[in-house]
C-alpha cells in the first residue's frame, strides 16, 4: 500500500492520497453529516464554525473564523448567516469600530457543542479503532508531517498556478489543455 502512494506508483485514482481521504472523509463523516443534519439542523460546515469558536473561546471575527477554520471567506460568511438566523451565534461591533463584527456562540450553540461533540468524538474513536496504539500514534505523526508538507505545497508550488474562478463558472468556461 505505501507502494502505491510513493511519487510515481500506479497510475490508477485509487493510488492517489488525495482520492483516498476524499473517500475516506465521505464514508468516516458520513455519521457525522447524519448526525449534524438530522438530529441538530445544521450542515457539517456550520458544524465546523460552531466546533472551532466554542475551540477558541471568546469571539472571533468573520475573517479569523475563516482563517482558523481552513474555509474560504464567502463559504463561512454565507455560513455565519445562517448560524445567526438559527440562533446558533452572535455578532456584536465592537465599541467605535462598525468595520469589524465580532462572533460568538449564543447559549444555544453552545448547548449545540455540548451535545454534538462527544456523539463526533466517539464516531472518531471508533474510526481509530482500527489502528493499534502505536499505530494510532504513528498516523498522527504522519498527519501532521503530511498537513506542514501540504502548506509548503501551497504557499509555494501553489503559487504559480492559476487561481479557481467558481464564481464565474470555473472549470467551465476554461480553455481546454491542448
Amino acid at each position: 500500500m505505501a507502494e502505491m502512494l510513493s511519487p510515481g506508483a500506479g497510475a490508477l485514482l485509487d493510488d492517489l492520497l488525495l482520492y483516498r481521504l476524499s473517500r475516506l472523509l465521505a464514508v468516516g463523516g458520513s455519521p457525522v453529516i447524519r448526525l449534524c443534519e438530522g438530529r441538530f439542523r445544521i450542515t457539517r460546515r456550520e458544524w465546523r464554525l460552531l466546533a472551532t469558536l466554542a475551540q477558541h473561546g471568546g469571539a472571533l471575527g468573520s475573517s479569523q473564523l475563516a482563517e482558523v477554520a481552513q474555509l474560504d471567506r464567502a463559504r463561512t460568511s454565507r455560513a455565519v448567516g445562517s448560524l445567526v438566523e438559527k440562533g446558533l451565534i452572535s455578532r456584536s461591533q465592537p465599541a467605535g469600530d462598525r468595520r469589524h463584527v465580532l462572533l460568538r456562540l449564543s447559549e444555544r450553540g453552545a448547548a449545540i457543542h455540548a451535545e454534538l461533540f462527544p456523539l463526533v468524538q466517539r464516531i472518531n474513536a471508533e474510526l481509530m479503532a482500527a489502528l493499534a496504539p502505536a499505530e494510532a500514534e504513528q498516523f498522527d505523526r504522519s498527519l501532521a508531517r503530511l498537513q506542514a508538507q501540504a502548506e509548503r505545497l501551497q504557499a509555494g508550488a501553489c503559487a504559480d498556478l492559476p487561481k479557481a474562478d467558481r464564481r464565474h463558472g470555473g472549470a467551465k468556461n476554461a480553455t481546454p489543455a491542448a
